[in-house]
């Protein structure tokens, strides 16, 4: 099950050739959605090793952070920016619960959802080329990067409260009859608080005071908390769109937290 579990999460999060889970069930989800932080090391890792040659380079920080940012987006095919626009879309586009799906389902980003597009990875680029600017100046480059790399890493803890139960699917297909209301509160509030305290740890390393790492987490944990009551209220539930907005939002939220270094 584990390694089914594995795969599912590695295949779904990653563009990385995984072979297919040989069965995909609720349990299995679950286990997956648990485990979206360790399956996104991947792409973590390309993002902190283009950090670390960026500043080895002596590239400015803010063309290294766009590269490293452009890397994990390239990494899982754009899925979740994509989401982000269409959850957007379909907030903007009606009051009506089906008249916004049917929008979130065109394919098409409309005016709502590239302005999110630009703002959110305008607020990624820019909080990562601070947190490269302030922490390689007190602790070097490498650490600067580690900090970037579990950043991201982190961020994918917002999936476990996507589908922590009692979030109610949008729609009874797609993500909605798997991965939906699968894991428990108890498995969501640990994974934040283990992603937490390896958040704080990585900041402490990277000279940046470990509360800021903490804080960031529980800062994470309200906006993908407000997404999630936000899409609730729109579409009557979350759909793999609203997944995909709240990953996005929650690399937003630990990036800016974590650059207020001063």
């Amino acid at each position: 099950m584990l390694r089914d579990a594995w795969r599912l999460a590695t295949g779904t999060l990653t563009a990385l050739p995984v072979r297919p889970p040989e069965q995909v069930d609720r349990t299995r989800a679950a286990v997956a959605m648990a485990l979206a932080p360790a399956a996104a090391l991947p792409l973590a890792l390309v993002a902190g090793g283009i950090a670390l040659l960026g500043q080895l380079a002596g590239l400015p920080h803010l063309v290294t952070a766009l590269l490293a940012v452009g890397a994990v987006v390239a990494g899982n095919r754009a899925l979740h920016i994509d989401g982000l626009a269409d959850t957007v879309d379909g907030m903007a586009a009606s009051f009506d619960r089906e008249r916004s799906l049917e929008v979130m389902k065109t394919g098409t980003s409309g005016p709502a959802g590239v302005t999110a597009i630009v703002l959110v990875l305008g607020l990624q680029v820019s909080a990562t080329a601070a947190v490269l600017s302030g922490a390689a100046a007190g602790a070097g480059e490498v650490r600067a990067a580690v900090l970037v790399l579990v950043a991201v890493c982190v961020s994918r803890s917002a999936l476990a409260l996507c589908c922590v139960r009692g979030v109610r699917p949008a729609r009874q297909d797609g993500l909605g009859r798997t991965f939906t209301q699968t894991v428990s509160p108890i498995v969501a509030g640990l994974v934040w608080v283990v992603s937490g305290a390896v958040l704080a740890a990585a900041s402490w390393w990277a000279g940046v005071e470990w509360w800021r790492g903490a804080v960031a987490a529980v800062v994470a944990v309200v906006i993908v908390a407000a997404v999630l009551v936000r899409a609730m209220k729109r579409f009557g539930g979350v759909t793999g769109d609203v997944f995909g907005a709240a990953v996005e939002a929650a690399l937003a939220t630990l990036l800016v937290t974590l650059s207020t270094t001063g």
